[in-house]
């Protein structure tokens, strides 16, 4: 009996081995993709991890401020605390670099106290006389990245910016521990406080306990004492805890999340392709297999045997897709990083490594694909009465029993209802499934819709050409055409499920991104009304102008207005990552026409300071317009009422928009980051960007037009969704070789059909014009259909999973050109692919493509 297996196995793909790689190819590509990104997230995430555990040291306990920084005043309660052994402090800064938009990390820190807690930021003086510049003013020490990023040598100088005044630093030595790629600078404690004008402030306290000290009893205690003298101000935790893994995680867990799923969708692409290899092959065998029932064969055995064709196919897929998947993965690291374009993991440099546990998984995903594709036509053929299935002709009947209306009516209602489920652990997991069931119920139920279709269009035909049903009247070409599609629906459905499934999904992800894109330039559009913007700095947190500097700019001839604006980071939530604050001139009657609003903006009540929250706030904070938010500002917490809520696409994890005025009055901070500069009417651009310059600070003032913001804006949205496109155009590759690959092995086993056909009269060109007008036919439905089904799948994709995904909402938008290039592509290329089948198929004499006939 195995010799038999092996025989039917191998002699199948001797046959057609065309169609069994095409198949082992769409498996293979699609572990691969799924395999691939994963280990490049996965390296990519664990490595960031890594690199901020780095800077926490062997420290027990961290206290940091909902704020970017907090008064030192702190740190002696801290330090003289029962069971802290080494209390050591810490400022962090986003220094501005002049001439780089990515800022440069500076850990300042106390060396005395670091030495027992974070040792490995001590910085190696560049000679063993200079020990002491670990404590000198003007001392910086850079890792090795750093200093290729920033072509700076030892002993050399560093330029970098503090409001509009550079800050000349040397270059004193390096970070010998520091991570691969990981872009950090050490200075002396009171250096930074003093050259970044943060004098009396700090980032965190790092706390050593002694030992014996119980971590988790003496946390707690502390963050209920802060609490209760300190509401809302500090934040207690560790190294490493939930709430930092947790927070690493949520900054870029949903577009891990979504680029997974979508190189999943290669994978199920080529499900399908094995369920159509595996239907045709077993219709074509259906006289072989009840010849086999009727020499002994048991059903069981018959099952087992075309199950094994199928498992087959998913072992050596999945296999080339593992290995696949690590040399896409390796390659992708070693040459463009873990980032993947979208900007989370910028700056770490991870290494790619072999995860068992996931090749298992996504083995067992290639395989489990192919099982399942394949169990179908397996049931059906063992199910199959021999005496019957002997008979040519009866192929038609038995793919009908495989296509019941009630499945895929069942997973049409689910899909419906799964997709007004809300997010689990915020992520749509129920929009993945019900666009899963809307592929799987649509397909199934191709063949009652192809049967409908073409009988229709039968009756229509032959009733235009004054003929019977049969067409005897009309076109006998067209009237040959519709009749073979009209009775045989379950054939046409295979096919047809091809063009689906491909179509249906490229349209989907054509239509999100496409949306996407143009929702993204219209709002920046609404948020950017001005005609010039100018900056202190490209990029950090340290730059800024004082108020007589942005009395200069409002003064500046050719300026009609200008709009100032203030940026700084809230930590709300220890779990989550800092939320933005904006403080700009803004008025309640002016929220409309100056932000995105999604609803409108609402009055504040008397004495009652407004904010506006954008739609992340929404769902991670719970805020609503008309609502109230405490902010911690200036040490303390301050209630707003909220006022409305705003569409920001630039910031995930949520931003808060407040009146200028009321976060002067607040802070004290008279200092501002942007400022929106509109002309006037009889300004030029060019005299104004000059007037600019020639300020005494205007050498480091960054200016763009809104033209640049916007160009600079979508290039970088087409970088992050660069590895959307390729999936999105590999899915489509593997959909045109599935149509390919159906529609040839459909026309070679209809070789004694044509053979029929030719004895009574239909010459070669007929025939191969049937198959032309038939592959047209059908691609022209599955694409109609799959244009409504995509569309479909698109409405979930832009208002469930985007939503539970990124929290931020948009306007649907579809790419025409898009969809009719590869609509069009499909039509060729199964027109091309049935000719050219029909021609192989045809080369025979029409006696022999008969004989077992007769």
């Amino acid at each position: 009996m195995r010799r038999l297996s092996r025989w039917l196995l191998f002699g199948e793909w001797r046959a057609h081995p065309v169609r069994a790689l095409t198949a082992i190819l769409a498996i293979a590509i699609g572990v691969s993709l799924g395999f691939a990104i994963h280990l490049i997230n996965a390296a990519a995430f664990n490595e960031f991890s890594s690199a901020i555990k780095s800077l926490s040291g062997q420290a027990d306990v961290q206290v940091s401020g909902a704020e970017a920084t907090f008064d030192e005043a702190i740190y002696p309660l801290l330090a003289g605390r029962a069971g802290v052994a080494v209390a050591s402090p810490v400022l962090q800064l986003q220094a501005s670099v002049p001439g780089q938009r990515a800022p440069l990390e500076i850990i300042a820190l106390d060396v005395f106290r670091a030495g027992h807690v974070t040792p490995d930021l001590i910085g190696v003086p560049e000679t063993e006389d200079k020990a002491f510049d670990t404590l000198s003013d003007d001392a910086i020490f850079l890792s090795p990245a750093a200093r290729a990023w920033l072509k700076a040598a030892n002993g050399g100088k560093l330029v970098l910016q503090s409001g509009t005044r550079p800050v000349e630093l040397r270059v004193a030595g390096s970070l010998q521990r520091a991570r691969a790629g990981q872009r950090l600078a050490v200075m002396d404690l009171g250096a930074a406080q003093w050259r970044f004008q943060r004098l009396g402030k700090l980032s965190r306290v790092d706390l050593k306990l002694r030992d014996g000290v119980d971590r988790a009893a003496f946390k707690a205690a502390l963050a209920r004492e802060l609490q209760r003298d300190f509401p809302g101000r500090f934040h207690v935790g560790s190294p490493n805890d939930e709430d930092q893994n947790s927070r690493n995680a949520n900054m870029s867990r949903a577009y891990r999340v979504n680029l997974s799923v979508l190189a999943l969708v290669a994978l199920f692409t080529g499900a399908f392709l094995v369920f159509s290899t595996q239907a045709l092959s077993v219709m074509r065998r259906r006289g072989q297999f009840a010849l086999l029932r009727v020499l002994g064969m048991e059903r069981g055995q018959l099952l087992r045997q075309i199950m094994l064709e199928g498992w087959t196919l998913g072992v050596i897929g999945s296999l080339a897709g593992i290995a696949a998947g690590y040399g896409m993965a390796a390659a992708a690291l070693s040459t463009f990083g873990g980032d993947l374009g979208a900007g989370y993991f910028a700056g770490v440099r991870p290494e790619v490594r072999f995860t068992p546990l996931a090749a298992l998984v996504y083995f067992a995903l290639g395989v489990g694909v192919a099982v399942l594709g394949c169990a179908a036509p397996a049931f059906e053929a063992a199910r199959a009465t021999p005496a019957i299935a002997l008979k040519s002709g009866s192929e038609e009947a038995a793919m009908a029993r495989l296509s019941p209306a009630w499945p895929g009516l069942g997973c049409l209602a689910l899909a419906a209802a799964m997709a007004l489920l809300p997010p689990v652990w915020e992520l749509p997991v129920f929009g993945y499934l019900s666009i899963a069931l809307m592929l799987v119920g649509a397909i199934s139920l191709m063949p009652r819709l192809s049967g409908a279709v073409f009988r229709l269009a039968h009756r229509r035909g032959a009733a235009a050409g004054g003929g019977d049903a049969h067409g005897a009247g009309g076109s006998a070409v067209l009237a040959l055409t519709l009749a073979r599609l009209a009775n045989a629906p379950s054939q046409a459905g295979i096919a047809l499920g091809g063009v689906l499934s491909s179509f249906s999904l490229m349209v989907a992800m054509a239509i999100m991104v496409s949306s996407f894109r143009v929702s993204l330039d219209q709002w920046l559009l609404e948020v950017l009304p001005a005609d010039l913007y100018a900056s202190s700095a490209a990029g950090g947190g340290t730059a800024g102008l004082n108020p007589l500097e942005q009395r200069a700019i409002r003064e500046l001839p050719g300026v009609a207005k200008a709009d100032f604006l203030r940026v700084r980071g809230l930590q709300l939530a220890p779990e989550r990552p800092a939320v933005l604050l904006m403080a700009r001139g803004i008025e309640t009657g002016q929220a409309d026409s100056m932000l995105a609003m999604t609803g409108p903006s609402l009055a504040p009540p008397p004495g009652a300071r407004p904010v506006w929250v954008s739609e992340p706030m929404t769902d991670l904070y719970g805020v609503t317009a008309g609502g109230t938010l405490k902010l911690p500002l200036a040490g303390a917490e301050h209630e707003f009422f909220v006022a409305g809520v705003w569409r920001d696409y630039a910031r995930p994890s949520g931003s808060v928009q407040m009146r200028l005025a009321d976060y002067q009055a607040i802070t004290g901070d008279r200092d501002i980051n942007n400022v929106a500069i509109w002309l006037a009417k009889d300004a030029a651009m060019a005299d104004v960007k000059a007037g600019l310059k020639a300020l005494p600070f205007g050498a480091l003032l960054e200016l763009n037009e809104l033209g640049e913001l916007r160009a600079m804006s979508l290039k970088i949205f087409d970088r992050s969704f660069a590895v959307t496109y390729l999936l999105e155009a590999i899915a489509i590759v593997i959909g045109l070789f599935g149509v390919a690959a159906t529609f040839s092995a459909q026309t070679l086993a209809r070789s004694k059909e044509f053979g029929m056909l030719r004895h009574i009269g239909v010459t070669r060109r007929q025939i191969l014009a049937i198959l032309a007008m038939e592959g047209g036919a059908l691609t022209g439905l599955g694409i109609a259909t799959g244009f409504v089904l995509g569309w479909i799948i698109s409405l979930v994709l832009v208002f469930v999973v985007n939503p539970q995904s990124f929290h931020w909402t948009m306007q649907m938008h579809l790419p025409w050109p898009l969809l009719g290039t590869v609509a069009a592509a499909m039509l060729v290329a199964s027109a091309l692919t049935a000719l050219l089948s029909g021609r192989q198929a045809l080369s025979g004499a029409p006696i022999r493509a008969v004989r077992e006939d007769w």
